[in-house]
C-alpha cells in the first residue's frame, strides 16, 4: 500500500516549478479536447473561430507559462497574457483562458517588487487590446470592457489579498517565535539566579567564617566541609539546569520535596544563621508548579537573610493546604551584612513574576529592623 504521509513530504520536497505543473498541463490537454473547443472565456464580441496552429500557440501560452507563477510570477504574467489576448484577438475563445485569472491572482500573491509599475504596465496595456477588439467586433458595449477590467483587477486584489494574509501570518508567527525565545531566556535566568546566587552566597559567608576558626580545628574542618557540601550540591543543581536546556533531555523538570526543603534549610544553618523551620501538612499530589515556586521563595528568602542579615534569627512556616501552599520567610534584623556580593534585584521580582503567573499574591516588606517574604501559591497547576 502507498504511504500517504510519505508520499506527502516527498512532494513537499519537490521543486516548485514542478509542483506547479500538473494543473497547467491538464488545463491545456483538456482545452485542446474537441468538447471544450471555444468554450471559455469571451472577452468582446469577436465571432468564435475553428482551432488552427495558432489556436494550439495561444493554449500553450495560457497554460504552461503557469508552472512559473510562484517562481517568476512576472514572467508567468507575461507569457500568459500575450496567449490570452492571441486568444481573443482571433475569436478562438479556449477553455485555458482561465489561466489569466491563476496568473493574476498569483502575480498579486508571489511578487515581491515593483508591483505597482506591473499594475501600471497592465492597465495601460488593456487599453490597445480594447480598441483592437472594438475595431474587429464594434457590438461590443464600453461596460463590458470595464467590466472585465474590473474583474481582472479583482483577481489581482485576491492575490494582494492571500500575500497580505501571508506576510500577517509570518509576522505574527515571529511574534509568537520571539515572545517563547524571550520567556524562556527569562526563565533560564531564573534558575541560574536561584541556584547560583543562593550556593554561592552560602559559600562566601561559610569561608569567611572560616578566617575566624583557625584557633579551633574542629569547627575549621565543619566549616569547610559544608563548603565543599555546598559546592558539591551548586554542581548538581547547575547540571541538572544544563541537562534541562538540552534538546535531547527528555525527562521533566525536577519538583523538590519537603526533604530537600530541610536540606536547604538545614544548609543556611551550616552557612551560620539560625533557622526556625516549621510545616504544616503536606503537599498534595497535583501541586506541581506551586510546590517548586514555594522552594524558590524560601531560597531566595533565606539567601538575602545570608548577604544581608546574616546571623540575626530567621523563621521559615511553610503551610500545605488542599488549595494553596503558604509561605512566611522572615528575620529580626538583628545580624550583619555580610561580604557576600550585592543583589542585582532581580530575585525579588522573578519570585513575584513567578507567583503571579500562578495566580497568587507576594509581598517582601520591612518589620521594625527585619524583613519578611510572604506568598500565597495556588496549588494544583502544572504549568
Amino acid at each position: 500500500m502507498v504511504d500517504l504521509r510519505r508520499a506527502t513530504d516527498v512532494w513537499r520536497r519537490l521543486d516548485v516549478t514542478v509542483r506547479d505543473l500538473p494543473f497547467p498541463l491538464i488545463l491545456a490537454v483538456v482545452s485542446l479536447l474537441p468538447e471544450f473547443q471555444g468554450k471559455g472565456t469571451q472577452f468582446g464580441d469577436v465571432p468564435a473561430r475553428a482551432y488552427d496552429d495558432w489556436a494550439v500557440l495561444a493554449v500553450l501560452l495560457q497554460c504552461f507559462p503557469l508552472v512559473l507563477r510562484r517562481r517568476w510570477p512576472a514572467v508567468c504574467l507575461a507569457l500568459v497574457s500575450m496567449g490570452f489576448v492571441l486568444d481573443q484577438l482571433r475569436g478562438y475563445h479556449a477553455f485555458a483562458g482561465m489561466g489569466m485569472a491563476l496568473a493574476l491572482v498569483s502575480a498579486g500573491a508571489h511578487l515581491t517588487s515593483r508591483r505597482r509599475v506591473i499594475a501600471v504596465l497592465l492597465s495601460v496595456a488593456y487599453v490597445p487590446v480594447v480598441v483592437a477588439l472594438d475595431r474587429i467586433a464594434p457590438t461590443e458595449a464600453p461596460e463590458g470592457f470595464v467590466m472585465f477590467y474590473v474583474v481582472l483587477a479583482a483577481a489581482w486584489g485576491v492575490g494582494t489579498w492571500l500575500r497580505n494574509t501571508r506576510i500577517a501570518e509570518a509576522e505574527r508567527r515571529r511574534h509568537v517565535a520571539e515572545a517563547t525565545r524571550t520567556a524562556e531566556r527569562t526563565r533560564i535566568a531564573r534558575e541560574l539566579h536561584d541556584v547560583v546566587t543562593h550556593h554561592v552566597t552560602a559559600m562566601v559567608v561559610q569561608t569567611e567564617a572560616a578566617r575566624y576558626l583557625t584557633a579551633a580545628p574542629d569547627r575549621l574542618d565543619e566549616t569547610l566541609n559544608a563548603v565543599t557540601d555546598t559546592g558539591r550540591r551548586a554542581i548538581g543543581d547547575l547540571r541538572h539546569l544544563l541537562d534541562l536546556l538540552n534538546p535531547d533531555h527528555d525527562t521533566d523538570a525536577r519538583t523538590p520535596s519537603t526533604g530537600e526543603l530541610r536540606t536547604l534549610v538545614e544548609q543556611t544553618r551550616r552557612a551560620g544563621q539560625p533557622v526556625e523551620f516549621t510545616q504544616e501538612g503536606t503537599p498534595a499530589e497535583s501541586a506541581g508548579s506551586a510546590e517548586f515556586v514555594a522552594y524558590r521563595v524560601v531560597q531566595e528568602a533565606l539567601t538575602n537573610a545570608l548577604k544581608y542579615a546574616h546571623g540575626s534569627r530567621t523563621g521559615v512556616s511553610v503551610r500545605y493546604g488542599e488549595k494553596e501552599i503558604t509561605v512566611e520567610v522572615g528575620n529580626d534584623g538583628s545580624g550583619s551584612r555580610t561580604g557576600a556580593p550585592g543583589g542585582s534585584g532581580r530575585g525579588l521580582v522573578g519570585l513575584r513574576e513567578r507567583v503571579d503567573a500562578l495566580g497568587g499574591e507576594f509581598s517582601a516588606d520591612g518589620t521594625d529592623g527585619g524583613f519578611v517574604v510572604r506568598a500565597r501559591i495556588p496549588a494544583g497547576s502544572t504549568s
